[in-house]
């Protein structure tokens, strides 16, 4: 199946729950997409493409990002690092707070990473910016450099470029 029409079998596969999980969110289950061995393909090879060669890890942000960091890592022969929710890492790590609409969250990562690593970023959706915001100033924090930033799919109305910046690499926008 040529790439184009994977892609667009992949953007096909991504659900649209409504209500869930409250009144009112349309939630994107990308489940089937990933269960798709062609469109799953398809996509890890879209989402590197830009960074092909710039990049010596992949950072998946918690939780479906771990899901497309790992197959981008396995697939561009770099590591893998876990961005996590506060207190889920094992052992000290750096950690990033940052503003949500109902309050704060935290983000953790290890501080294992070479001075100067270069970093991918990804996850799944792209929605009002601050958790891939937080997570871009840990890599800083983490004294690494972010080479880029993926993401599966962008939620174009909720402004999320505007705290995560304009060079985020999207593949489908809702």
């Amino acid at each position: 199946m040529p790439e184009n029409d994977a892609l667009a079998r992949a953007e096909s596969l991504i659900g649209v729950i409504p209500d869930y999980p409250s009144p009112g969110i349309l939630f994107r289950d990308i489940t089937p997409m990933l269960a798709d061995a062609a469109a799953l393909r398809a996509c890890i090879g879209a989402l590197v493409e830009p960074f092909a060669g710039r990049f010596d890890v992949v950072a998946g942000i918690e939780a479906r990002g771990f899901l497309l960091a790992g197959a981008v890592a396995a697939a561009a022969g770099v590591g893998l690092v876990p961005i996590r929710k506060a207190g889920k890492l094992p052992r000290p790590a750096v950690s990033v707070d940052y503003a949500l609409e109902y309050g704060t969250a935290t983000i953790e990562a290890h501080d294992d990473l070479p001075e100067g690593c270069r970093v991918l970023l990804l996850d799944d959706v792209l929605a009002t910016g601050g958790t891939l915001a937080a997570a871009q100033r840990l890599v800083g924090r983490l004294g690494c450099v972010v080479a880029g930033s993926a993401v599966l799919l962008e939620l174009d109305g909720l402004g999320g470029r505007a705290l995560a910046g304009d060079d985020v690499h999207t593949l489908f926008h809702a």
